[in-house]
């Protein structure tokens, strides 16, 4: 079992990039939930999930992501996802989800500090 990890930074003003490592799955969701939702007090403008070194993501995980996307709504912030390897991509588009989030290869350049 390879575990789970997170980065959080500051990109820019009101920017923040969250960078997700190892697995995201049941015994780990709830832990990034936590995190999240206290980089989510600080009203950030945009939180964007970088999934490019996540390995594996479960329904759990696809769900927090899921609650996400509903807070960012309702906040009224941006949420933006940086897609992951193909196997995590994979639950995306089998779960019929991946068009519901904003979803990028790279970084925005508009997100990242001059």
């Amino acid at each position: 079992m390879q575990g789970f990890g997170l980065m959080i930074e500051e990109l820019d003003a009101g920017v923040v990039r969250i960078a997700l490592r190892g697995e995201l799955d049941l015994a780990h969701a709830y832990t990034f939930d936590e995190e999240l939702r206290q980089v989510e007090e600080s009203r950030p403008s945009c939180v964007v999930l970088d999934l490019r070194e996540l390995s594996f993501l479960d329904s759990c995980g696809l769900a927090r992501l899921l609650a996400a996307r509903r807070r960012a709504r309702r906040a009224g912030h941006r949420l933006v996802i940086v897609r992951g390897p193909k196997a995590v991509q994979r639950l995306f588009a089998l779960s019929a989800v991946d068009e519901a989030f904003e979803m990028v290869s790279v970084l925005p350049e508009d997100l990242i500090a001059h």
